[in-house]
């Protein structure tokens, strides 16, 4: 049976620790929300001044799916199974139930009553065989 000193403070540095690493997951998403914002920009100066501003743009979208891209094998390699080794049934339950309400129209379910306009809207836009268009 582990003492109680010990426990008190593997659990305080766990918390510290989830602290401290959510000091940089803020920073990395200030990080990306510039990236997004640098391709919201791209995006407007190319639609409204054209072929002069699609290099800029074509390069800030490339940019931008590329850290996506790593940020979701980051998640797939790292977090996940990180998570899988750590995680306790009963912390699973908590993330399962967070996790159940998820309806994600790219995943085959229909699309919230509020972005059903949207969606189809882009579905339709999008060339086949990912959207309609």
């Amino acid at each position: 049976m582990p003492h109680v000193a010990v426990r008190v403070i593997r659990e305080e540095h766990a918390a510290l620790s989830a602290m401290l690493r959510s000091i940089l997951l803020l920073l990395e998403q200030s990080r990306r929300q510039k990236a997004l914002r640098d391709l919201e920009h791209a995006l407007l100066g190319f639609e409204m001044l054209g072929e002069p501003r699609r290099a800029a743009f074509e390069f800030a979208a490339t940019r931008y799916v590329q850290f996506y891209l790593a940020h979701m094998a980051l998640e797939e390699t790292e977090i996940l199974p990180m998570a899988e080794r750590t995680l306790s049934p009963q912390d699973w339950a908590i993330l399962d139930d967070a996790f159940a309400g998820n309806r994600d129209p790219l995943t085959g379910h229909a699309p919230e009553r509020d972005y059903r306009a949207l969606f189809t809207r882009i579905a339709g836009i999008v060339p086949a065989p990912i959207g309609l268009g």
